[in-house]
């Protein structure tokens, strides 16, 4: 198993025989220590950079809240969908510039690019200017989630990755909590500098990013061995913890290298993972617009800030599995069941949507789907990241896996349309068949990833 072509390769689901079994064993207190001072230095900047990147992504949606005119129609349009586009084709490329740059500078680097381009949006008059803002936002945050989750696997093992991935990827369903609350505090002040209502939300939401980025210049480090808050034991250790995973490779960072990044991004566990998080994207984003739907039929005559605060309770469920499910993948070494499992859950509030039209029933649905969907951003990410050997695959099938889960978002906002409201046959019927095609994938992985390891011995 020398590199990433080896013919002896074992696809890794059970992450403790991943490559094969460590040649060097570490003190355990030692291991304890250190894993703890790495995420209490890199977890919560991380974490917090990524909060802002989702909410300044989806305080767009606060101009719908308001009524501003024919804002609906283009918020499910030509302002998403050219989000998306950016998003979607600096995806790879953003996240090979961040292992050629170093992600200590290049992750802080983005945050405060798209924080000011937030700040901007706050200054835009019609829809051409919001198209253009919001195409820079998506070249500015394509590289935020595929760098973060490759900037931590630089510092933990794979079977202790999927869970830390978890502990930023669960800002994205807290977005849609913290967001609301954030945006109703904003909305009772009178003013900010001159600008009123929407327009407060995208400067102070933009200001306390670029706020957050300019501090993470100075607390982020490349990797450990450039980390001036550990001692020298703790960088060697931190080294070898991830070295030992590598049997045969004599670096742990390697240079950027072609058919290693093209490997990252046509091995076939990549691109059968990249489709199922394709799949699971339609549902989040989705979620994202549906739920604001279902609580104005609830409460119609409740005001714009009530019905904002009844969107939260779903997210934080949500955000709970979505630390649940990693937290239990580490603990007993297995990622594709908790695929299998999360997908079933994803099904159900869907039949429920389309079996339904009680409003309070579809928003009771809106609470097990997002108990199902909101995990996989953080399997998905270990499960490619564990099937590959080299850091530049790793990075490129990261990469990869995240362009696919926006492709997904993409598709999401034709799923929901005006024409179809406010039962939404359509887009339910589509989550409810992503959401099978998603179980169906996932089992079929699992047995061919066991096939495959067989045959190879």
């Amino acid at each position: 198993m020398q590199s990433d072509s080896s013919a002896r390769f074992s696809y890794s689901d059970k992450i403790s025989i991943s490559y094969g079994r460590p040649l060097v064993q570490f003190d355990p207190a030692a291991e304890a220590r250190l894993l703890w001072k790495i995420d209490l230095f890199i977890v919560p900047t991380v974490s917090l950079l990524y909060l802002f990147c989702f909410i300044d992504r989806a305080n767009i949606g606060s101009l719908a809240w308001r009524g501003i005119s024919n804002w609906k129609t283009m918020t499910t349009t030509p302002v998403s969908q050219v989000f998306y586009v950016s998003y979607i084709i600096f995806e790879i490329p953003s996240n090979m510039a961040c292992k050629w740059i170093g992600p200590g500078w290049f992750i802080p680097a983005l945050s405060l690019s798209f924080g000011l381009v937030s700040v901007a949006t706050a200054f835009v008059h019609n829809i051409h200017q919001v198209c253009g803002v919001r195409f820079v936002l998506g070249i500015f945050e394509a590289g935020m989630m595929p760098g973060i989750a490759y900037y931590l696997s630089r510092w933990y093992r794979k079977g202790e990755l999927a869970f830390r991935l978890s502990l930023y990827i669960v800002m994205a369903p807290l977005a849609g909590a913290f967001g609301g609350l954030l945006a109703s505090a904003i909305l009772k002040l009178p003013n900010f500098g001159g600008l009123h209502e929407w327009r407060m939300i995208f400067a102070i939401e933009g200001i306390i990013t670029c706020g957050l980025s300019v501090i993470s210049f100075f607390t982020l480090t490349d990797r450990p061995a450039t980390a001036i808050w550990l001692t020298q034991e703790e960088k060697d250790l931190a080294t070898a913890r991830v070295k030992s995973e590598r049997i045969g490779a004599t670096e742990v960072l390697d240079q950027l290298d072609v058919p290693k990044t093209l490997r990252g991004i046509f091995g076939p566990v990549t691109l059968v993972t990249s489709f199922i998080f394709l799949l699971n994207n339609i549902t989040v984003q989705g979620l994202a617009f549906f739920a604001p739907t279902i609580v104005r039929t609830i409460y119609p005559k409740n005001s714009v800030i009530s019905q904002q605060l009844h969107t939260v309770p779903p997210y934080v469920i949500g955000g709970f599995f979505t630390v649940l499910f990693p937290f239990l993948s580490w603990k007993y070494n297995r990622r594709l069941i908790f695929f299998i499992i999360s997908a079933p859950l994803m099904k159900g509030g869907y039949k429920m949507f389309l079996a339904s039209n009680d409003p309070n029933v579809r928003y009771g649905a809106t609470f097990i789907i997002a108990s199902g969907a909101f995990s996989f951003g953080a399997l998905c990410n270990a499960h490619v990241a564990a099937n590959v050997v080299s850091d530049t695959a790793k990075s490129s099938a990261i990469g990869t896996n995240v362009m696919f889960g926006n492709i997904g978002g993409l598709i999401s906002t034709w799923s929901f349309l005006p024409f179809d409201s406010p039962i939404y046959h359509i887009g339910n019927g589509l989550n409810l068949a992503t959401s099978s095609t998603m179980l169906l994938w996932s089992i079929a992985l699992l047995i061919w990833m066991g096939v495959d390891n067989k045959k190879k011995g």
